[in-house]
């Protein structure tokens, strides 16, 4: 078994070469530089890792099965028309998000960014073209920066059953699917409702905030959502969202925010989450951590903690740092203080694999 870290100080490796063995730690490359997303394309082995350099700007390498790393194109946007006023700078921010083409697609690559573009690549990122149909869709402008000062593309799900469907979500826009391969786009954020809008505009679907999504590879009309207010899924194919309200434990309500979700790739109705406190208060609920899940399809929840710190803990969980493997038994979760955990029972036992790790912005089973 082997997993990806991409963190703020480089790309590490976590493997192990059986069930009884250790784990290992290992720096796979880029030591000290911020590696933002790093996609393992399970179609030819490929790595492919996004960093965000400052002054350097945003580099992309891809890492061939022979274990050599070669750089290649980044995505460009063109240049902003000067009568375009109202917008936000034409001008790659960051990879957040990637994701391989359908098996039939060899070679296609999808690329979500800040400030809001989408990117598609025919040659295993060896060039790069803006999906000029979502960037220039008059909602487009509407979209607003949710953490980040730009909107931004984080979630890219392209169905297991059909390459020609993929859905988007953007913080902040709402949900996007295509169901011709990107050649047009609908919203489709209906049933989610944004709290931190004025109660008119709550139901706007651009105004959505989702933090991520995520698709059931085998039942793949099932989403979830970790939402900015809450959570959400779908059994329509994203047609429409239904809330999970009250989110309980034990007859007890619990938290609903934070930023990751999983679902279990072999049964719709199981799905877990890294919950904070509050939007106000981005720490672990009483500053212990610990992981929900529903196997009901979020009529009830269980709070697991076994083996997750329970005291004075202050690690919160980015959107894409909670990774579960293919057949749904493991999970890894990384945090922003540098802790790692692994659980190999559905989140019923963790063990912890580090606490000294740079903050974790990303993590992939490979």
């Amino acid at each position: 078994m082997r997993a990806l870290l991409s963190t703020r100080k480089g790309l590490f490796e976590l493997s192990r070469a059986n069930a009884s063995a250790t784990w290992q730690l290992n720096l796979l490359g880029f030591i000290a530089d911020p590696v933002t997303f790093t996609l393992h394309d399970k179609r030819d082995g490929c790595i492919y890792a996004a960093l965000k350099l400052g002054h350097f700007g945003v580099k992309l390498h891809r890492r061939e099965l022979d274990g050599t790393w070669h750089e290649i194109a980044v995505p460009t946007y063109p240049a902003k028309p000067e009568d375009v006023k109202a917008d936000v700078e034409w001008k790659l921010v960051q990879i957040w998000s990637m994701a391989a083409g359908g098996a039939d697609q060899p070679g296609v690559l999808w690329a979500g960014t800040l400030p809001g573009g989408l990117f598609r690549s025919e040659d295993r990122g060896d060039s790069w073209q803006l999906v000029e149909s979502l960037w220039h869709h008059p909602l487009r402008p509407e979209w607003m920066g949710g953490g980040a000062e730009q909107p931004g593309i984080h979630s890219i799900c392209v169905d297991p059953s059909n390459s020609q469907r993929i859905l988007l979500g953007v913080s902040t826009g709402g949900a996007w699917r295509s169901d011709d391969g990107g050649v047009s786009w609908q919203i489709k954020a209906r049933g989610m409702f944004a709290e931190y809008m004025p109660p008119e505009q709550a139901e706007v679907e651009q105004a959505q905030d989702p933090h991520l999504l995520v698709q059931c590879a085998s039942a793949p009309q099932h989403y979830w959502c970790q939402h900015h207010n809450g959570i959400w899924r779908s059994q329509d194919g994203a047609e429409s969202w239904q809330r999970i309200k009250p989110v309980t434990s034990d007859g007890q309500a619990i938290s609903d925010f934070g930023f990751a979700v999983a679902v279990h790739p072999h049964n719709p109705e199981i799905a877990w989450f890294a919950p904070g406190e509050s939007d106000q208060r981005r720490i672990p609920v009483s500053a212990a951590m610990s992981v929900h899940r529903t196997r009901d399809g979020g009529k009830s929840f269980e709070v697991l903690r076994q083996g997750l710190p329970q005291k004075d803990c202050y690690d919160l969980v980015y959107r894409h740092c909670l990774a579960i493997s293919d057949d749904g038994n493991s999970l890894l979760m990384g945090s922003t203080t540098g802790g790692l955990w692994i659980t190999e029972n559905g989140g019923d036992d963790w063990l912890e694999i580090s606490h000294t790790l740079p903050p974790i912005y990303a993590l992939q089973f490979a």
